[in-house]
């Protein structure tokens, strides 16, 4: 079996030759975000707002489409670990099938639910329009995403990671040379404001889709996707949606949470929540980093559980729980020393810069502790124990975070806030060790 490099390698060298081209395609995701933002704030500081404002919803969309995608990867891998190729075939067929539907429904209830949605956090009307015209532009590509999450995942779970790199790389490219020419209006192009940047984010993704499509043909996945099997009975789509619902309610529950401490930020000044969308713009550099080596690990796990190489799996767990802190511990380095500059980026008002910048030195003490919530989510998805993942990441973003910043914020304001997020970081971390030696080892 071509896989078979998977339980036969190694285990470091097979984590970061698995990890490292995921880590280097987030790495530059997060740059992605990072300049689109850079570019939208150079409009207006309330076309800042505005996109801050929308990231909840498409954060929403991607964790759909992700959720599916893990769900899809984790039963290949299992799949094929276990010798079953038929299934792993229909795991791959079925799922893609699901994507197209999942995009055209998501598609509908974005465009008729944003307006809605804006004008529960903002009141000021240029606010509201720059959103609109953002957000009206941008879910038209909501099929043409969730294809491309799913060929990902799909590439990813046979082992294919500098596919996936490749692929992802050419669409952040695309979006952020696209950025500033669609934007302002430079050489042939007109001037489209946020227009634009909702334009160069589609034309970003569809190009990563068409390279997957590219690398379909030219070199063909040790997988089948004809026709024959697709199968939407209850049995496979259960399967599918068992992990890709959990992972999908763990990447979508952020945005719950942002939208409630945007409301909560709100009653003290619309300045906090560019702050803290420009926080989030911000560290996704460091957790898409990790996300990366959790991307890179979930087929490992899963086709070693697959194959009852359980030591192995425990082994797995344990490099990849070094190397997500000693991410984080850059992440902390880097949020010390210039938070300044970083929050500069986004705003050119030196008030919202300076609280932006404490802001960040506060949350960023979290960061360490928070590589064991991470660490410990990816691989219980991986093992396909997505509910015990879910309890992890509702604990995180719900249970424990929105009262903590409630509460602190009536005694300390906006930082109390911001503090939550370490108080939440260092309480999750301890639940996060107990679920998992309680629920995936043997």
């Amino acid at each position: 079996m071509q896989q078979n490099f998977m339980k036969e390698k190694p285990i470091l060298p097979l984590v970061i030759s698995m990890s490292l081209p995921m880590v280097i395609s987030m790495a530059i995701n997060s740059l992605y975000n990072i300049v689109d933002s850079y570019f939208v704030a150079r409009i207006s500081e309330k076309a800042m707002t505005a996109l801050s404002l929308v990231f909840p919803i498409q954060n929403m969309m991607t964790a759909i489409a992700v959720g599916l995608g893990i769900g899809i990867n984790a039963r290949i891998a299992y799949f094929l670990g276990n010798g079953k190729q038929k299934e792993a075939d229909q795991a791959a067929t079925t799922g893609l099938v699901l994507s197209v539907m999942q995009g055209i429904v998501l598609m509908i209830l974005c465009l008729l639910g944003t307006p809605l949605f804006l004008k529960m956090y903002s009141e000021d009307l240029e606010i509201i329009a720059f959103g609109r015209v953002y957000a009206d532009r941008a879910f038209l590509f909501s099929v043409i995403i969730m294809l491309g999450v799913s060929f990902e995942k799909i590439f990813q779970s046979v082992g294919r990671m500098k596919v996936s790199m490749c692929s992802m790389i050419c669409g952040f490219v695309t979006n952020i040379v696209l950025d500033p020419f669609m934007i302002f209006g430079l050489g042939c192009f007109p001037e489209m404001g946020m227009a634009g940047a909702a334009y160069a984010t589609g034309i970003g993704q569809t190009v990563t889709l068409v390279v997957y499509l590219l690398f379909c043909f030219l070199r063909p996945l040790p997988l089948s996707f004809n026709r024959r099997n697709i199968l939407l009975e209850k049995g496979m789509v259960k399967q599918l949606y068992a992990i890709g619902i959990p992972a999908a309610l763990n990447l979508a529950l952020p945005s719950l949470m942002i939208s409630v401490l945007n409301s909560i930020l709100a009653s003290f000044s619309e300045m906090y929540v560019l702050v803290l969308g420009a926080y989030y713009k911000l560290q996704t550099f460091i957790y898409l980093s990790a996300n990366g080596i959790i991307q890179g690990i979930r087929p490992l796990m899963s086709f070693n559980y697959g194959a009852k190489e359980y030591k192995r799996v425990k082994s797995i767990f344990r490099i990849t729980l070094c190397l997500i802190a000693g991410v984080m511990a850059i992440g902390v380095v880097v949020s010390l020393v210039i938070p300044g500059r970083l929050m500069g980026l986004f705003t050119e008002h030196d008030l919202t810069v300076q609280i932006g910048a404490k802001a960040l030195r506060i949350i960023c003490t979290g960061f360490i502790v928070s590589s064991v919530s991470v660490t410990c989510c990816g691989a219980l998805e991986a093992l396909g124990k997505g509910v015990s993942s879910l309890i992890i990441s509702v604990l995180r973003y719900v249970v424990i975070m929105l009262p903590a910043a409630w509460l602190l914020s009536r005694g300390l304001g906006p930082d109390g806030v911001f503090g939550a997020f370490p108080l939440t970081e260092m309480i999750v971390a301890v639940v996060s060790v107990y679920l998992y030696k309680k629920t995936a080892e043997r």
